[in-house]
């Protein structure tokens, strides 16, 4: 018997510990200039057979993992690892993956690829309806999709989906701007975002919505940060997660930053552009996360709206620190030194390295992106 099942390349870092199930493989759209994840890759839609197999399959090896640690996974040793697999032909690395999800307790799950909403609505509840049945323990199911197609859906199948387990979904947003939106070829309107991102919120979900600061570039900065500001207030959606831009080299992104075409915000800049963002949200109650390593701060998180200020002091303490302390710091966060603002303190060897990257790639900007592009 083989229990192998397939996994995806990524989840947010708010699903590191959920069980991934695979409903479709890579993006349907992959044209957005700043991405590589699914650089080349063809979309495809696994099959409902393919996709409860392997819910079944997980289900099977958590089964005999339990049995044999007769239900305390903290035991766990490589001995029991191979009494639950017994003659089991498939590979120690998926019992390892089960593991790990037992671990944490089979909580939540997360539906891979980039948009499993593209499934018709009734073939995706009877995939999540079969999931919960196996796993019973599960109180969160979360998926990306595109608000392209979620805002072409109906509002009753979005609800059939909600009722059918689905609680959380995550659409990358990256921008509220048309001009922007063009730019990086996302495939999407601002206001496909807003009708897309209400019909969520009316369904029962739970909501993320990314913004990107810097990825308007030099040239659109303060219209990324204006114009996204204006769709979220009009959604509220649950969740409002920063993620800063990085042009990644080999993307068409990277290659607008090569021929002068896109001009990349400096770490400064694009702090001034999150602050102006958090600064026009206005009556909604979405907590604003930080929860991704290329972002420069942890701290500037909150919940709208009375952690509004919280977050603007934070930017605010960082902008008025002399140029030294503010590069210092960049250099510590990007380097592993720092989480936050709270933990800075001006390190004699950061101090040296600062004078070092300045000498020898010319700013401490340049020297950053050279950093952030190895992050992702």
């Amino acid at each position: 018997m083989n229990l192998a099942f397939e996994m995806g390349p990524i989840r947010p870092p708010s699903e590191a510990m959920s069980i991934l199930v695979r409903v479709t493989r890579n993006c349907p759209w992959n044209k957005c200039a700043f991405c590589n994840t699914y650089r080349g890759q063809k979309f495809s839609r696994r099959t409902l057979e393919e996709v409860t197999r392997d819910i079944d399959n997980m289900r099977t090896i958590a089964d005999r993992i339990l049995k044999e640690s007769e239900g305390d996974v903290q035991k766990i040793s490589s001995r029991i690892i191979d009494e639950a697999r017994g003659l089991d032909i498939t590979p120690e690395e998926y019992y390892r993956q089960v593991l790990f999800w037992l671990h944490h307790g089979l909580k939540s799950a997360f539906l891979q690829d980039a948009n499993s909403l593209i499934l018709p609505a009734e073939e995706l509840a009877k995939i999540l309806r079969h999931l919960i049945n196996r796993f019973p323990s599960l109180t969160r199911v979360t998926s990306y999709a595109r608000a392209r197609t979620v805002s072409k859906k109906s509002l009753e199948d979005m609800k059939l989906l909600r009722k059918s387990g689905l609680s959380r979904l995550h659409f990358g947003m990256e921008s509220g701007c048309d001009e922007v939106l063009d730019l990086v070829d996302k495939g999407v309107t601002a206001e496909e975002h807003i009708i897309a991102g209400r019909k969520a919120m009316e369904a029962g979900f739970d909501l993320s919505e990314y913004y990107m600061p810097g990825l308007g570039g030099k040239a659109l900065w303060e219209q990324n940060a204006r114009e996204s500001a204006r769709v979220i207030n009009a959604i509220n959606p649950t969740f409002v997660r920063i993620r800063s831009t990085v042009p990644l080299p080999h993307t068409p992104l990277g290659e607008m930053m090569a021929k002068r075409e896109w001009v990349p915000l400096t770490e400064i800049e694009k702090v001034k552009e999150l602050r102006l963002f958090i600064e026009l949200l206005n009556g909604i109650t979405s907590k604003i996360a930080s929860d991704h390593v290329m972002n420069l701060f942890e701290d500037v998180e909150g919940t709208m709206p009375h952690e509004k200020e919280k977050m603007l002091g934070v930017i605010d303490r960082f902008l008025e620190m002399p140029e030294e302390e503010r590069d210092i710091f960049i250099i510590g966060r990007r380097l592993g030194y720092f989480r936050s603002l709270e933990d800075f303190y001006p390190i004699g060897e950061l101090a040296a390295l600062r004078k070092k990257m300045i000498e020898t790639f010319g700013s401490i900007d340049s020297a950053m992106l050279e950093i952030l592009q190895n992050y992702i």
